[in-house]
């Protein structure tokens, strides 16, 4: 219950504030703990500690979040290779971008850019904040437990066809 009261200490919630908006303004950027801690003036731990409880989620799951996002707004507004936009919005790698992006989105990044071009011309009547929301990528999960459970429940379907009264 400690952190809890800490977290909703005005000037702890405005340092936090300050380094979520510093992600969200260059979400491409490296933004280690380390340097989120610098800019929110506390330690690393106790930075971690209260960014996930004041925003619900570590602050490494919510800077995959703005990359995803801002991946999406390229595959969508731009021509650039999906190599170009997985660069452009973070990742370092193309295989790791192409992995996490349809484990968190659920399709590859060449088909969310012909779904999201298709579906552009109906955004138009959405207000564009309710557009974002609702096409936010949800990582309630980490991406590892999601790989996990997924190998899980296909090691289970596999044993389920091996056994003898099928």
């Amino acid at each position: 219950m400690q952190h809890t009261r800490l977290v909703q200490d005005p000037e702890l919630l405005r340092r936090l504030l300050r380094a979520r908006d510093r992600i969200d303004a260059a979400p491409e950027e490296s933004w280690p703990v380390r340097r989120l801690a610098r800019v929110s003036g506390v330690s690393e731990a106790h930075f971690a500690r209260s960014f996930r409880d004041a925003f619900g989620t570590p602050p490494h799951r919510y800077l995959l979040t703005r990359r995803l996002a801002l991946a999406v707004a390229l595959l969508r507004e731009t021509d650039l290779s999906v190599t170009d936009v997985a660069f452009a919005s973070g990742w370092s790698s193309l295989g790791t971008f192409s992995r996490t992006f349809r484990d968190v989105v659920g399709d590859s990044p060449s088909a969310v850019r012909l779904r999201e071009r298709a579906a552009r011309d109906t955004r138009a009547v959405v207000p564009y904040c309710f557009s974002m929301a609702a096409n936010r990528p949800a990582l309630k999960i980490a991406v590892l437990e999601k790989r996990r459970r997924a190998a899980r429940g296909s090691r289970s379907l596999t044993e389920q066809d091996a056994s003898p009264d099928r």
